[in-house]
């Protein structure tokens, strides 16, 4: 099978790579995309080097698979030349996640939509993915009326460029190169992304419309404040869940640990619950301090942890191709 990377010298392009070589996809010929400006590089696959083509050449040679992490205005202008010539692009950056005509997909979730005419698929927000991973199997047994939630987010689902600011404050460089409007080191900041309209950030209402399209209940009331911490392993979620039917909070855990992809650490007893450094490089999500919220009728507590570049990220866009290639679609 033919795959392509587009943006596989970025942050999150290098763990696409990672990825596609220990899950084994079957990838046997592979295609390092990016600027003009990284046109020849060589980059590693699998034990091999390989350079970097330009995206024109890339459409050129017909991949079965283009997996994009180069942001909206690169996916908005070539997903659709990619798939004019057959190719199925799974797309990381938000340009096709709320079009109607596009699917937003979590393997584990809602894989069963996807269809063999499907070319463009949106990968969801990395907050977005880790949430609806937990909230889902509880969605469809109890009914979620409304969610409040808190974020507390890696700066490297800012990119590199916030990683170099990080590196260059916590080394006490004077010349540091910006992409935070404020210091991220011993530093959190009320702020993902742009700031809209309505005094919300893009980021959290990326929470609200992708949570919704998802789960398909676009009537789920949620808010949602996202926080930019200094931390490097992951993406961090204080959820308050009310549900429409009532919950005993050990059928809540049971069926935590009996779905896919979540790993419930809850013993307080001996301090074990879900942080960032522990879930870093690790494809799944962790699910802890599952309790009940006394203060409403129907209400739950939960904190949600996930690497944000994986299966925030190059995990769940590998897993979409994997399902494809079950399906004999790819």
């Amino acid at each position: 099978m033919k795959v392509a990377v587009v943006g596989a010298t970025g942050l999150v392009g290098n763990v696409m790579r990672q990825v596609l070589v220990e899950s084994k996809f079957p990838v046997t010929e592979f295609m390092p995309v990016a600027s003009l400006r990284s046109v020849g590089k060589m980059v590693e696959f699998a034990g091999r080097d390989y350079a970097v083509v330009d995206l024109a050449a890339a459409v050129s040679a017909r991949p079965d698979i283009a997996i994009f992490s180069a942001g909206g205005s690169v996916s908005t202008e070539w997903a659709p030349k990619f798939a004019e010539v057959g190719t199925v692009v799974i797309d990381n950056s938000s340009a096709w996640r709320m079009d109607p005509g596009k699917k937003l997909v979590v393997p584990e979730v809602n894989g069963h939509v996807l269809t063999r005419e499907d070319k463009i698929i949106a990968n969801p927000n990395c907050s977005t993915i880790q949430l609806v991973m937990a909230l889902a199997p509880l969605h469809r047994k109890y009914q979620i009326r409304r969610l409040v939630i808190s974020t507390y987010q890696s700066f490297t689902g800012t990119g590199m460029p916030a990683v170099n600011q990080y590196l260059a404050e916590k080394n006490q460089e004077t010349d540091i190169q910006r992409i935070y409007p404020h210091p991220i080191f011993e530093n959190c900041l009320p702020h993902c992304d742009v700031f809209l309209d309505n005094a919300y950030t893009k980021e959290e209402m990326k929470l609200v419309n992708e949570t919704r399209k998802i789960l398909e209940s676009p009537d789920i009331q949620i808010t949602a404040t996202a926080v930019r911490v200094p931390v490097d392993g992951g993406h961090s979620e204080s959820v308050n869940v009310e549900f429409v039917n009532p919950f005993v909070v050990e059928d809540v855990r049971k069926i935590l640990q009996e779905s896919k992809g979540i790993i419930v650490q809850d013993d307080l007893a001996h301090n074990i619950y879900p942080t960032p450094l522990q879930a870093k490089n690790k494809d799944e999500v962790f699910v802890g301090r599952i309790r009940r919220d006394e203060s409403i009728e129907n209400g739950l507590n939960l904190w949600i942890v996930a690497d944000n570049l994986r299966k925030g990220a190059a995990t769940n866009a590998v897993q979409i191709a994997e399902y494809l290639h079950k399906q004999e679609w790819v």
